[in-house]
């Protein structure tokens, strides 16, 4: 384990006038006099901050006419520095930031100390070209920062003994003074298999497109840690994956950044102005009350930016927004803020397992099945009201969900949710059906493709009838036949989103959950037209379920779907609208505006 600390590092001005007066003493005392060398060197090797604070310089084009800058960290660069190091030997760790952070001057400032200081150390660093990993010529590069770094220390703190020509080759650098080394490799699908290394550094990792889950995959064993570093580039990409782990994450939100967040702002619960940075706010300012946290520099930054979905990837660290998403994101988290809530009642279903007949509701916080409605004093649901059921199967292995949702056919309000991803098809039949009759014979449809034929099949052979059946022409015959359950072609899953959208950003259904709404923001539009899962697009899906993911959404929209075909029954417009339901409150409160404006009228007359 790498024990690290800062405790020198309070004594360097961080102010830049003050600092570059503190450092031209430094090097001129320690060009005089040959301990006090020794001593700033034992120093370094004590403090990595004192080290880049008083010797570490950058790079920046955009300031002319003095682009070579004094390396003065920031805060929260000093804390990230600290966290990565202290990662190092001993468990992976991912930065996602915003861009223009200085993230890969950190990470390559890191592993710099390291590699001067800690003997026998072994690096990798990755990025998705070689060109991104070694190019004299190209200061995006990671061993051109490296060589930045490293050539602009002074003689006394390069190792001793180290000859650039000779220790310095394409993709490697080696410190001859303590064998430690560093080494370069572009995202193949078999980077560093068989290696061994102190630390890898994976570079941009969002932007790896097709050898993204190969990288983690042949990484995993070669290194106890793994540094990932990125923007936010959608959430089809192996580094949306690893960070959804639990893996240690450093946060580099532009907000966080003190010339950036001069003047933070943002709105509070009444959705009036909130300054948050008093001193930084301009007067007469003409502030974005959006409910963001923005500033000046981010009102500008947002006006250059060609899209939201810009917006969403370089400043945000929004890996959804940074998507082409299918559904309006804006709508979504309306959605949310109007209807979602905790379930009213969770646990589980007993039921018979040979015949599926319901047994008993047993509470339980740690259930599958949430309910949105209450039960009676026996336990039992409202029979009242027609439900409809929508299910979207897999292959129960533990790599995506089984779901099944429930909806009343008439108020729309979604009122039930089971999800479990261990549960094998055939079991959920039993366990859809024992719903159902629970229900009342509830209107059963699932997707029938690849998995959803076993558990078709098992539906018929428990004789359940009230399920959703698609009618065929036989080509031959031209007899109809009526076939159980819904084809998902490209086609018709196109049809069948677009039909939840729209029923969604229109509110007309009441989805409950608020996972199941946000799960829709991970759907994308593919670059053929198709709508896609992002998972499901990865070049190597983990999971195996590829058109598995998403599964709430299916159901859900299933649900709308069955709920669009059976709106117009004899038998649902002649029912009753349960009361205290949505659509029973919405109808007491048109009753009670026709007999205010009835009554207006009178005192008129």
């Amino acid at each position: 384990m790498v024990k690290v600390a800062a405790p020198l590092n309070w004594r360097v001005p961080k102010k830049p006038k003050k600092n570059l007066r503190f450092r031209r003493r430094i090097l001129k005392r320690a060009m005089e006099d040959v301990g006090f060398a020794d001593a700033m060197r034992e120093a370094c090797r004590l403090d990595p901050l004192l080290f880049i604070n008083v010797f570490g310089w950058t790079y920046d084009p955009r300031a002319e006419p003095f682009p070579k800058l004094p390396f003065v960290l920031y805060e929260f660069q000093e804390t990230a520095i600290l966290d990565i190091i202290r990662a190092v030997n001993r468990h992976d760790i991912l930065v996602e930031k915003s861009r223009d952070m200085g993230a890969s001057w950190i990470i390559v400032s890191a592993i710099t100390w390291l590699w001067l200081f800690r003997p026998m150390q072994s690096f990798l660093f990755v990025s998705r070209s070689e060109a991104l990993v070694d190019d004299s010529g190209n200061p995006k590069s990671l061993f051109w920062k490296f060589d930045f770094l490293l050539n602009n220390l002074p003689p006394w703190l390069r190792p001793q003994g180290y000859n650039s020509n000779e220790h310095r080759k394409q993709l490697h650098a080696e410190n001859p003074e303590n064998g430690s080394v560093i080494d370069g490799e572009s995202t193949n699908k078999d980077v560093a298999r068989g290696d061994r290394r102190t630390a890898i550094v994976l570079d941009e990792f969002a932007a790896v497109e097709v050898n993204g889950h190969r990288t983690l995959a042949s990484t995993r064993d070669a290194t106890k840690c793994r540094i990932f570093n990125s923007t936010p580039k959608g959430t089809n990409n192996a580094f949306y994956d690893i960070r959804q782990t639990g893996i240690e994450r450093l946060r580099l939100h532009w907000s966080v950044h003190p010339e950036k967040s001069r003047g933070l702002y943002t709105t509070d619960e009444n959705g009036n102005l909130k300054v948050l940075d008093p001193e930084g706010y301009p007067e007469n300012y003409h502030p974005i009350l959006d409910g963001k946290v923005r500033s000046p520099w981010y009102d500008e930054e947002c006006k250059r930016c060609a899209n939201p979905q810009e917006i969403a990837q370089e400043l945000d660290i929004d890996y959804l927004g940074s998507g082409s998403q299918y559904f309006t994101p804006e709508k979504i988290q309306e959605a949310i803020r109007k209807h979602a809530r905790p379930p009213i009642t969770v646990g589980e279903l007993d039921y018979d397992t040979q015949t599926a007949e319901p047994t008993e509701f047993r509470e339980n916080p740690e259930g599958r099945l949430e309910l949105w409605f209450y039960l009676d004093k026996d336990g039992k649901p409202p029979l009242d009201r027609k439900i409809v059921l929508g299910v979207d199967i897999s292959a129960g292995t533990g790599a995506s969900n089984s779901v099944i949702v429930g909806y009343d056919a008439v108020t729309r309000e979604k009122v039930l949710q089971y999800r479990n991803p261990f549960i094998r098809p055939e079991a959920l039949a039993y366990q859809a059906v024992a719903i159902a009759l629970w229900l009342g014979k509830a209107f059963l449809i699932w997707e029938r493709n690849g998995p959803g034929r076993q558990f078709g099949s098992r539906v018929m052979d428990l004789h359940y009838g009230n399920v959703y059946c698609k009618r065929r022409i036989e080509a031959y015959s031209k007899e109809v036949s009526d076939v159980p359950g819904w084809d998902s072609t490209p086609d018709s899953k196109k049809v069948l989103l677009g039909s939840y959208r729209e029923a969604v950003e229109r509110d007309q259904v009441s989805n409950r959950s608020k996972e199941a709404l946000e799960e829709c923001l991970e759907y994308i539009f593919t670059p053929s037209g198709a709508v896609e899962h992002s998972r499901s697009l990865s070049k190597l899906d983990p999971s195996g379920a590829k058109a598995n993911h998403g599964d709430t959404v299916i159901a859900d929209a299933l649900c709308v779907m069955g709920m669009d075909e059976r709106k117009n029954s004899p038998e649902a417009k002649r029912r009753e609208i349960p009361v205290g339901s949505l659509m029973w409150r919405r109808k007491e409160r048109e009753k009670r505006n026709k007999k205010s404006n009835r009554e207006l009228d009178e005192s008129w007359r």
